[in-house]
């Protein structure tokens, strides 16, 4: 059986579980970075391309820091860099590296978008580009998010035939299985009608007079009174 220590340290160890929870939780509430679902995009050489970035906070921000990094096999550097002073305020440049990059972001309807658009894209630009945020009002917490960009001659175009077939066998299955339940209705409403045609016949039948018919039982069987 546990000893009475025992059953102190149970208390504790709980006690102590829950304020790492507490601690822990402003940080998975807290800062969140996205680049959207499309992490590797491709884009034509010698035209532009938009790379987005959002950030959100629950707790807010203030004087909050951003900037975007390029990162291929043989070269780093900062491509821009900025702040955002308030919930109020649009993003603000403060360091820009390449002039063929340009601050698309907004803050206005809470947007919070620190997106850029890269112009003249070359093959050399193929690599990572991160988009990095540090929020002071959080203990200068940062977050970040990466998308891969490749620069190509041109964009291949995606053969959908065999989608389209799919999507045309799956179309005519369904519209087959609708047209067999609209044929089952439209017999089923046959035989009901037949067959309230045939009770009504049966029931008008049975209440006729067989004075005419000659039947047993009939008034055409009756025989006159016989003279005296």
């Amino acid at each position: 059986m546990p000893g009475a220590g025992d059953r102190g340290k149970a208390p504790a160890r709980w006690l102590g579980t829950g304020l790492l929870g507490l601690f822990l939780l402003p940080v998975t509430l807290s800062l969140e970075v996205s680049v959207g679902k499309a992490t590797n995009i491709y884009a034509v050489n010698g035209t532009e391309i938009l790379l987005p970035c959002t950030f959100s906070s629950c707790f807010g921000f203030e004087d909050l820091h951003f900037r975007w990094t390029y990162n291929s096999s043989d070269a780093f550097k900062i491509l821009i860099e900025g702040t955002v002073k308030n919930e109020k305020s649009d993003p603000k440049v403060t360091l820009k590296d390449d002039d063929r990059i340009t601050l698309v972001g907004s803050t206005k309807e809470k947007m919070n978008n620190i997106s850029i658009v890269l112009r003249d894209l070359e093959f050399s630009d193929t690599g990572k580009y991160t988009c990095h945020v540090k929020n002071p009002k959080e203990n200068n917490l940062q977050h970040h998010a990466t998308i891969f960009l490749q620069v190509v001659d041109r964009l291949e175009e995606v053969d959908n035939t065999v989608t389209l077939i799919i999507l045309a066998v799956v179309g005519g299955v369904i519209g087959l299985l609708i047209l067999i339940l609209l044929i089952k209705k439209f017999i089923i409403f046959i035989l009901k009608k037949t067959r309230e045609k045939k009770k009504e016949c049966l029931v008008s039948s049975s209440g006729n007079d067989n004075t005419e018919n000659g039947l047993p039982g009939s008034k055409a069987e009756e025989k006159p009174p016989s003279k005296v």
